[in-house]
């Protein structure tokens, strides 16, 4: 049962902008991890609020960020349409790492990505690029987005999980996957779609995430 606790908005520079996000530390917290909204500017979607819950009962914190501004998100000129918005997306999302790490109450903590769809190119394009960061988990991940070669540069731990009824995903990451250099594994949900919103498939997904996260931040707790 995920952890009673109230978030923290928070705004963070990146360049010119400042990116929203919301910010939930359990007490006896040992680990961060960030979640990479790069589609639409919404507040928290439920797929990803749940994952999340799953992961701070776990004594995981959380921080939810929107990669996209208000004025972007409103007017579409922040979808991603190829691997240049995707570098912007990924830089956004090392300024949030870096203010995680300047940050009193997680500088100290191990560092973890989850992104979905969109949101994952940028994570795992940032995955090739910065250092530092303990573990990966892309669902439903569009790593067709990520600029061309950096998914071999990849050094975290990444777990690939894909609907099996998502069948272009599926062969995308199938492709992801056997580029990845880093320590990996590749996760299909029987019978699930991209959106994951088939009964008992969500849970899959966070049960997975959390374990993988586990793993690589917490061995001890695995």
């Amino acid at each position: 049962m995920a952890l009673a606790m109230q978030g923290e908005r928070v705004r963070i520079p990146a360049g010119q902008i400042e990116m929203e996000g919301m910010l939930w530390l359990p007490e006896d917290r040992f680990g961060i991890i960030v979640f990479a909204n790069g589609g639409t500017g919404n507040r928290i979607r439920p797929p990803n609020d749940y994952v999340a819950s799953v992961l701070r009962s776990a004594r995981l914190g959380t921080m939810w960020l929107d990669l996209l501004t208000a004025e972007e998100a409103a007017s579409r000129k922040g979808e991603l349409k190829g691997e240049l918005d995707t570098g912007v997306l990924a830089a956004r999302l090392d300024a949030a790492c870096e203010w995680l790490r300047q940050y009193p109450a997680t500088r100290d903590l191990p560092l973890g990505l989850y992104g979905a769809s969109r949101g994952a190119a940028a994570v795992l394009q940032l995955g090739g690029m910065r250092r530092g960061i303990c573990a990966i988990v892309s669902r439903g991940g569009r790593a067709d987005l990520a600029a061309q070669g950096i998914l071999g540069k990849v050094s975290a731990p990444t777990l690939l999980i894909v609907g099996g009824l998502d069948e272009g995903i599926v062969e995308m990451n199938r492709a992801a996957y056997a580029t990845l250099r880093c320590k990996k594994r590749f996760e299909i949900i029987p019978g699930a779609t991209h959106a994951f919103d088939e009964p008992g498939s969500l849970e899959v997904v966070a049960r997975l995430a959390r374990r993988w996260f586990l793993r690589y931040l917490h061995p001890a707790l695995a």
